[in-house]
């Protein structure tokens, strides 16, 4: 190991590798490596691999480490791998609308870049600030606009990829129609880092959009929802980009003090809804907003409803929605992320709910979501967080999945943590082709391994 740092650092140069105290000065989650590689070009990543593929050594490959499942966990028997310097923006291309960034760049700076040049990139999570362009990749992030704009994938359209041994493939495309022989770019997207290490991405950016409408509405019913979602997609002629569903008891806890959210509805339905619109004409988008919401009130689908007036307003009600940390007040908790058609959605959170209650009479459950892209996330607080406990209430959680063709993780991705459920979501076949792949991309298994599956 050590004679390997040594090379390392001669390519990489001082600042370019950090091993003991400088590495202990870094905010690193679930384990530190022996080392930790710092390269400033797609060269400087080659390099570095060829030489940790030559030695057989593992390499972990960070983006802003605010992954929730442990995809980043590492050890002193390996190397781990960070593009936090390289992060510029490349190019932006207003006719071809598209951006070219280097993978290090926070998914903050590539919004606010496009917005500045009149543009939207769509994908938002709530790390934004954070999470680097390169992470959002490896992971297929999804976020507030799913429904709108699709997942991380939908938003690339050409990338650069260091394989296992060092080898670079560029395909910075930057058109949307390229039906010539596989889409390569895909391999690399949600692996998690396991298959290539994504270097440089040509991102599809969006007319920034001229209207936002947005209002929080009230239903009683499951099946309201989702005649409420139907009737908006509908009627709002694609405009709909963002559909958030709180339970009433999630509601009710970011809605009520210590929470700093003050509720615009009261604490009277069974489901609350978040509802966005974005379109190209402020007056002509409001007054269709307006009447659509009018109508499912007249017919009973929706009790009750408050629109934004300013953008403090739609900021307000989106930090009610994104306020998650309350959950704390029920610690110690475990957080799920999952999918669900949203026909078998009811059926679930009910029996998932009626499990808990009979497994641990004062649990708390808390739900929330997108829904309208089919993706729960689920709190739950049972009294301790004992690795038993936790293994209990993970399998209350996803044994509802498999029969109702939901997916243990929507999009948080796999990991170590979700490892053990992989099958529960995908078939026998699926994984030994994954299986195939990584061992066609990366022979010798350094990248990542022991995530997603078994080594």
């Amino acid at each position: 190991m050590s004679q390997l740092i040594e090379s390392l650092q001669s390519q990489l140069g001082e600042k370019g590798v950090l091993t003991g105290d400088l590495l202990a000065e870094k905010f690193i989650p679930h384990g530190c490596p022996a080392a930790l590689l710092r390269p400033q070009t797609t060269e400087e990543v080659s390099q570095a691999l060829k030489l940790c593929h030559e030695a057989s050594q593992s390499v972990i490959p960070y983006g802003g480490l605010t992954g929730l499942v442990e995809a980043t966990a590492s050890d002193q028997s390996e190397i781990a791998i960070s593009l936090e310097r390289m992060n510029q923006i490349e190019e932006i291309d207003i006719e071809s609308r598209t951006m070219t960034v280097q993978a290090g760049v926070p998914l903050q700076v590539v919004q606010e870049a496009a917005d500045k040049a009149d543009m939207l990139f769509p994908l938002d999570i709530g790390a934004r600030g954070s999470a680097t362009i390169g992470g959002n990749v490896s992971t297929n992030a999804g976020g507030n606009r799913v429904i709108r704009y699709g997942m991380m994938r939908d938003q690339i359209l050409g990338m650069e990829v260091v394989l296992a041994d060092g080898r670079v493939i560029t395909s910075m495309n930057k058109i949307i129609k390229n039906n010539t022989g596989y889409d390569l770019k895909q391999l690399f997207v949600g692996a998690e880092g396991t298959l290539g290490i994504v270097t440089r991405i040509v991102l599809r950016l969006r007319p920034k959009p001229k209207s936002q409408q947005m209002a929080f509405v009230g239903v009683n019913t499951f099946s309201e929802v989702t005649r409420v979602l139907n009737l908006l997609d509908g009627a709002l002629g694609g405009s709909l980009s963002a559909f958030e569903v709180l339970w009433k008891d999630y509601y009710q806890l970011v809605t009520t003090a210590p929470a700093e959210g003050k509720p615009p509805l009261a604490h009277d339905y069974g489901y609350y809804i978040l509802v966005e619109a974005l379109g190209g004409d402020e007056q002509s988008d409001e007054e269709r907003f307006l009447n659509v919401l009018a109508e499912a009130m007249e017919e009973g689908t929706i009790a009750d409803a408050v629109v934004a007036q300013s953008q403090g307003e739609r900021n307000a009600m989106w930090a009610i929605r994104d306020d998650v940390g309350q959950v704390a007040q029920n610690w110690p908790i475990f957080a799920f992320d999952i999918s669900v058609p949203l026909n078998q959605m009811e059926s679930y959170v009910a029996e998932l709910t009626a499990e808990l209650d009979e497994r641990w009479q004062d649990n708390t459950c808390m739900v929330f979501g997108h829904l309208g892209d089919g993706n729960l996330h689920i709190i739950v607080g049972m009294g301790e967080k004992s690795a038993e406990a936790k293994k209990a209430v993970e399998q209350v959680v996803y044994s509802g999945l498999p029969e109702r063709g939901g997916s243990v993780s929507a999009e948080h991705g796999i990991g170590v943590q979700k490892k053990a459920y992989l099958s529960w979501s995908r078939s026998t076949d699926e994984i030994a082709l994954m299986q195939m792949m990584k061992t066609a991309l990366d022979p010798k298994g350094i990248l990542n391994p022991g995530k997603i599956f078994s080594s």
